[in-house]
């Protein structure tokens, strides 16, 4: 197979993973009105995604051994932080949800910058001061101060952060395989669920037999195509088509899910909110904007 239809099939993939993750919210959402509700819906999901990688991961069960321990535990924390956005579109309005988890590039920034000690461009800095300056705009709509005003946005605010945390350690330290990667990722959600699950809500404990079955099958299935094969998919186009493209076409993931929101929930954003959520897609796009190396010194 020759390059060209290797990055057409990458970009594919990666455009799918945009949309299917746009509607994520409607399982969730089902789950949670057949009697799962708060965390308990994340947990049989991811738990399903892990009965569906099991047999991935026994085969390279020496290979995840092997593999850095930081690297793995950065893996798991991304799948923490992708539990907490899971969660949070039971408590908050989709498209914020979404838009909230996608300030990641102002905490990479920061991170990359402070933590890390690598250098940043000064278009890195630009994105920076944009995204805060929509995250602004977006939770101040209301009046007030501008800061999370229900738990939904709070846990997609720091699942984001946890996120940006999670690559950066993924990309120093991770060499971890997509199947392998994915079960190990689905592993850090599942713990990150149990933990939280009877916090936020009691036991579920009344369920018709029928209506059981049907919403662990909707569970399997949620967990084998959002959390099982998208992910391992998007693990492997990721690594052949450049990173620009792939957040570029994973952004389709916020157009569908606030028109899917707005379409099957009547959820709809603000003017203000609406000009915050853009300057939040403007930093991501400034984020990705290809950067010119520094010229060395004569």
């Amino acid at each position: 197979m020759n390059e060209a239809r290797i990055t057409l099939i990458a970009s594919a993939i990666t455009l799918a993973t945009g949309v299917i993750w746009g509607l994520y919210w409607l399982p969730v959402r089902a789950l949670a009105d057949h009697g799962f509700a708060g965390a308990w819906g994340s947990l049989v999901i991811t738990l399903g995604a892990l009965i569906v990688l099991a047999p991935i991961a026994y085969a390279r069960r020496h290979t995840i051994a092997r593999s850095s321990k930081f690297g793995l535990f950065s893996i798991a924390l991304g799948g923490a932080a992708f539990a907490l956005y899971s969660i949070g579109f039971l408590y908050g309005r989709v498209a914020l949800i979404i838009l909230l988890w996608c300030l990641t590039p102002v905490w990479s920034t920061l991170i990359a910058r402070f933590i890390m000690g690598w250098p940043t461009p000064r278009l890195r800095i630009v994105a920076m001061i944009v995204g805060i300056g929509g995250l602004a705009l977006m939770l101040g709509a209301g009046g007030g101060l501008p800061l999370p005003r229900n738990l939904g946005e709070w846990m997609s605010l720091l699942g984001g952060f946890l996120w940006s945390i999670s690559t950066t350690g993924m990309r120093a330290k991770s060499t971890l395989q997509p199947g392998p990667a994915a079960f190990v990722f689905a592993l850090g959600a599942v713990l990150a669920c149990a933990v939280l699950a009877p916090i936020l809500q009691p036991i579920p404990s009344t369920f018709e037999p029928r209506a059981l079955l049907a919403s662990l099958a909707l569970a399997l299935f949620t967990g084998a195509l959002w959390w099982g094969l998208s992910l391992a998919a998007l693990m492997w186009a990721t690594v052949r088509i450049d990173p620009a493209r792939v957040g570029i076409l994973m952004m389709t993931e916020v157009v569908v899910g606030a028109a899917s929101a707005a379409a099957l929930a009547h959820e709809t954003l603000s003017t203000l909110e609406l000009a915050g959520g853009t300057l939040v897609l403007a930093a991501g796009v400034l984020e990705l904007w290809p950067v010119k190396p520094a010229r060395a010194p004569a």
